[in-house]
């Protein structure tokens, strides 16, 4: 090659490499952030201080969220006027989490809801968890993965979006559960109004897991009115009886002319005081339903307030949704702005696997295995009712 050709040679891979830089770095800026996530100090703990993550959408709603047990702080969203409104149970500061209430907004593990007797056996092999619920398992235990300060970062989805993930590894040996569970769980705010929650899990020991959020949302409001007057519509044709101490019995009983039809909108109020067994085992709805077609296209459910006009819909992997009416709330908890937690003030929806699945064989299995990755995403999305 003369040294005419060497030079043009060189010129052009010189041109083409900085063609390159400016369409990766083109690339690169398609890519902002459709939001904004500021860390503030939340307080401390026996533990060590936390911090508190508020995710803010371009539509104005937010969410905030504190690495102390994962924990929904506050939930902004839009009501009918366009003012926002705080719609999930919880406290002004830490020390309200720190004390005793019933899981509010919190990230549940390793098994959300009820284990028989605190009792499983994997390979021959019988482990006992605290009974902490009665006679029974409930939510991880004495100190579950609501209890723990999780690592927290702050990042951006591939499509922009802010969010905020969370990671634990939970000893083997942890509240009687076997194997080194790592665990992490993304929290990311879309602009579909969209608090979206991805769980991912690995161990090195065959074990159970079963993660979920523990939100109280009322729809009018942390402080409006009980939710008996909201409506809800559930995609579940199915549901699990219980003893009288909440554990499924193993059967899978039809909704249909039940207290537990809700497959067209219908007052939570309806059904929940009805003479029905079931009803009174648990105080109101604290059961769990087999969703038909569990989806991220399709909403399983679908609660509307008339009073705030908020409708919230949520999409799940999962192929249950505990449903459960706040029965247990009694007035003795302040939350934020000093407002008393009464009986019914709140609903939630834990999108999960069934209770007791470890002693369920004919349930779908909650077994994690080395090698394999435990999943799951269960988004809430918030929308207005449209004007008559």
């Amino acid at each position: 090659m003369n040294i005419y050709c060497k030079t043009l040679f060189l010129f052009a891979i010189t041109l083409l490499g900085c063609n390159e830089k400016k369409v990766e770095g083109k690339a690169k800026e398609e890519v902002k952030l459709k939001g904004s996530i500021i860390k503030s100090d939340f307080g401390s703990t026996p533990d060590g201080s936390v911090d508190l993550y508020t995710i803010a959408n371009e539509r104005g709603m937010k969410v905030a969220i504190t690495n102390y047990g994962g924990i929904v702080q506050s939930l902004m969203v839009p009501d009918k006027t366009g003012v926002l409104l705080d719609v999930v149970l919880g406290f002004d500061n830490i020390e309200g989490y720190l004390g005793e209430h019933p899981y509010f907004g919190a990230v549940i593990g390793r098994y959300g809801n009820r284990i028989a007797k605190g009792r499983f056996t994997i390979d021959s092999l019988d482990y006992d968890l605290a009974t902490n619920n009665g006679p029974n398992h409930l939510h991880g235990g004495d100190k579950g993965f609501d209890k723990v300060i999780w690592t927290a970062e702050q990042s951006m989805s591939g499509e922009g979006f802010p969010q905020l993930k969370l990671r634990y590894v939970s000893a083997d040996g942890e509240e009687g559960y076997p194997g080194q569970l790592s665990v992490e769980v993304v929290y990311t705010l879309t602009d579909d109004n969209d608090l979206r929650i991805d769980y991912t899990a690995r161990t090195d020991k065959t074990t159970h897991v079963n993660l979920t959020n523990h939100a109280y949302f009322n729809l009018a409001g942390v402080d409006g009115d009980d939710i008996l007057n909201h409506e809800m519509k559930l995609e579940a044709s199915k549901y699990t009886p219980v003893d009288n101490t909440l554990i499924p019995t193993g059967a899978l009983a039809e909704v249909a002319d039940t207290p537990f039809d809700f497959s067209s909108f219908t007052k939570i109020a309806k059904g929940i005081d009805a003479d029905d067994r079931q009803i009174k085992y648990g105080g109101g709805y604290d059961h769990n339903f087999v969703l038909d077609e569990p989806s991220m296209a399709l909403p399983f459910v679908t609660v509307r307030s008339h009073e705030s006009g908020v409708i919230m819909k949520a999409f799940t992997t999962e192929p249950g949704v505990q449903f459960y009416t706040g029965n247990f709330l009694d007035g003795t908890i302040n939350g934020k702005g000093g407002v008393v937690y009464g009986k019914r003030s709140a609903l939630c929806l834990e999108t999960q696997h069934y209770p007791d699945s470890p002693n369920q064989k004919d349930f779908p299995s909650t077994l994690l295995k080395p090698g394999e990755t435990y999943r799951s995403t269960t988004a809430y999305r918030f929308q207005v009712m449209p004007s008559l």
